[in-house]
């Protein structure tokens, strides 16, 4: 009881900080790319520096985070994280301690989304948001579903089979992590993470409607609970040899 509401506080306070940092992940590209002179560099149509740079600050904000959670005893931002763990039989949580967890993740959101719209000057305000269902609401839920089994599973193989360099482990989850954002981008933003989607879906009143629901909760728990038992049974967990007598 009292290692999960540990757990719901640490999982508030990281999600809190981590939304107020992520929500400016955009502007802060967008100014580096101004600084460096190369927000018109493309080549077919791509912008790659804008995907470098991106890359390099998604790196930089697991990096971070990844330390920040490990010394609060295990925060969470992410819910589907927290469920894909527990579907693949790691971890410590439990069905309790994950009802106490969610919300705690979601409060910690709002707080974190309404934290950055109050202090963002009017002239940067256009440049922050949360994702936005851009497709008919079918293609978006199974848009959601699909990047969230892809990024779930990749992010359990690169933790548990990929390289023991945890700095090789943090650039292919960056790596992995915008390319889904590219391939969902045209789709529902894409989140990726119910609670990226909710906190700013609070300030919208737009949280408590079934599209949100449907496309940024539903959809991506399925898919990360789906990759988490296909990852269980293409890499089945070692059962330790017990000793003749």
């Amino acid at each position: 009881m009292v290692n999960a509401i540990t757990a719901a506080i640490g999982d508030l306070v990281l999600t809190f900080i981590w939304m107020f940092i992520t929500s400016t992940l955009g502007l802060v590209t967008t100014e580096i790319l101004n600084f460096l002179d190369l927000q018109f560099v493309s080549y077919n149509g791509v912008n790659y520096p804008f995907i470098v740079i991106t890359t390099f600050l998604i790196f930089i904000i697991i990096f971070t985070f990844t330390a920040i959670g490990n010394a609060m005893g295990g925060a969470s931002f992410n819910p589907t994280g927290n469920a894909s763990f527990y579907a693949a039989g790691l971890g410590s949580d439990t069905l309790f301690s994950m009802a106490l967890r969610f919300p705690a993740q979601a409060l910690g959101a709002v707080g974190g989304a309404m934290a950055i719209k109050e202090v963002m000057p009017p002239r940067y305000s256009h440049m922050i948001g949360g994702p936005a269902l851009k497709v008919d609401l079918h293609t978006g839920a199974i848009a959601e579903g699909v990047l969230t089994f892809v990024i779930t599973f990749l992010v359990l193989f690169i933790l548990l089979k990929g390289p023991r360099s945890e700095f090789m482990k943090t650039l292919l989850m960056a790596m992995s992590t915008v390319a889904m954002i590219l391939a969902g981008s045209a789709y529902t933003g894409p989140a990726m993470n119910p609670i990226l989607a909710y906190g700013w879906a609070y300030l919208d009143n737009w949280h408590n409607t079934w599209d949100q629901f449907y496309v940024y909760w539903i959809c991506p728990f399925i898919g990360s609970i789906l990759a988490a038992w296909l990852f269980r049974a293409v890499f089945p967990p070692k059962v330790a040899k017990q000793k003749k007598a």
